[in-house]
């Protein structure tokens, strides 16, 4: 639906490099990365704010390179919102509306139905600064979404916003993406906006694109350290990997070896989230290959959550409920066993950092 090839652009400290993407119709995508990474580089040349220097750009199947951002029919919703204050709410949603020269009674029966959409019209007579984070972004949205585009473009739009408006906000997106239609591309720094609502991801790194998949297969295996580090993988093993069909043995450069489910020999990076790490006061009966000794080092609490960090040799993260950290007494010093599957280790060759 959306198509980008070799896209290539420097805008000071900030640029673009050799990007290619495709992006589905009626998809919800998102792009990660650091600060710098060139994102919203990304965001502004797809929309047209900026041309590339080379490479292209298609929108279901037309060449929209070098075409100015009103005839894209691209929308795009800012961190900021970046609403005009000295307009009312329905005077910035129908804004767009007039400088498409729409008549006024077509322009208020629009602005009525997208309001009624996403519950803002009790708002219409009131000024962007009385308004709150939600109520604003939820204005932006109006306004940008009521030009009808093919593809709606998402700058951090909700880092602003407090937890429970977040939260309100995703479900919100979602609702809207599902009732429209339109192809939504979001950046974000947040991995909870990526969990709810994200079909497909895109990591980027100093200009460049370095992973694109499903949401829940690049979380699983990912394609390079930076990717894993990045993500927040809690375990990330260097060693040697033997492998034997499909089956690998890790030799960590400290500690006891473990299994893989991978064909990789070489150096090696294994990673394994902490949560696919099983604490138990005895061997656990399963039929997880890999069972580790080991002596707890540290309890970090974490929101809901309890991060264990154990000495099996090396260091190795397992996440824990509050719950679950209680019924093992566990406390620093204690022994304890530490299991997974070896499905759950994800191999890299030293050479994919």
């Amino acid at each position: 639906m959306l198509r980008i090839e070799s896209l290539s652009i420097t805008l000071g400290e900030f640029s673009v490099r050799d990007a290619s993407l495709e992006i589905r119709d009626n998809e919800y995508f998102i792009i990660l990365g650091p600060t710098g990474a060139g994102k919203t580089v990304l965001l502004e040349t797809i929309a047209g704010i900026h041309i590339p220097e080379s490479g292209r750009i298609y929108l279901n199947d037309r060449e929209i390179t070098s075409i100015g951002p009103r005839l894209r029919n691209i929308g795009m919703v800012y961190q900021d919102y970046m609403l005009f204050p000295h307009l009312t709410v329905q005077q910035n949603i129908a804004f767009g509306l007039q400088q498409r020269k729409i008549p006024k009674d077509e322009q208020h029966s629009m602005v009525a139905e997208i309001c009624t959409m996403l519950e803002i019209s009790h708002l219409l007579r009131r000024y962007p600064g009385s308004l709150s984070g939600g109520e604003q972004q939820r204005v932006a949205l109006a306004r940008a979404l009521i030009l009808k585009p093919e593809v709606l473009l998402l700058d951090e739009p909700l880092s602003a916003l407090d937890s429970r408006t977040r939260e309100r906000m995703r479900s919100e997106l979602s609702r809207v993406r599902k009732i429209t239609g339109t192809t939504i591309i979001q950046i974000t720094h947040h991995f909870d906006d990526v969990y709810a609502i994200a079909d497909r991801i895109a990591i980027m790194r100093e200009g460049r694109i370095v992973q694109v998949g499903d949401t829940s297969d690049v979380f699983l295996h990912p394609s390079d350290t930076f990717v894993a580090e990045f993500l927040g993988i809690g375990n990330m093993i260097r060693g040697n990997a033997s492998s034997k069909g499909s089956i690998a043995r890790i030799t960590p450069r400290t500690g006891p070896e473990f299994f893989a489910v991978s064909p990789v020999s070489g150096e090696v990076v294994a990673t394994l989230h902490a949560e696919d790490v099983i604490v138990s006061e005895a061997p656990f009966a399963s039929s997880a290959r890999n069972s580790l000794f080991g002596t707890v080092s540290e309890i970090i609490p974490f929101g809901n959550t309890v991060r264990v960090i154990l000495d099996v040799g090396f260091p190795l993260m397992a996440l824990l409920t509050r719950e679950s950290c209680a019924d093992l007494h566990l406390a620093q010093g204690e022994k304890v066993y530490a299991t997974f599957k070896a499905t759950a280790v994800h191999v890299i060759p030293v050479n994919g950092d």
